[in-house]
């Protein structure tokens, strides 16, 4: 669940970067920086939601949500564990 956290973080502040260096300064070294790091987080949340024990359904489909899925899983495991 860790290794879900700290992807669903980075992807949602890498795409927050690539989103702000699009609408201001399009500068291609950010994008070629930051643009595999997305991906990457982005394969990881998915990778680390399917591995989850016990995950609620839907948990999947909501992790290929780009950009935001690595929170909506966690949002939807948290609320499966508690239950």
């Amino acid at each position: 669940m860790r290794t879900l956290r700290i992807a669903a973080a980075v992807e949602a502040v890498s795409l927050t970067a690539l989103l702000g260096n699009v609408l201001t300064a399009h500068a291609s070294a950010v994008s070629a920086l930051v643009g595999p790091l997305h991906g990457t987080a982005y394969l990881v949340v998915i990778a680390a939601t399917v591995a989850a024990p016990a995950a609620p359904p839907g948990s999947a489909r909501r992790a290929l949500v780009p950009g935001v899925g690595g929170l909506l899983a966690l949002r939807r495991l948290d609320s499966g564990v508690r239950r």
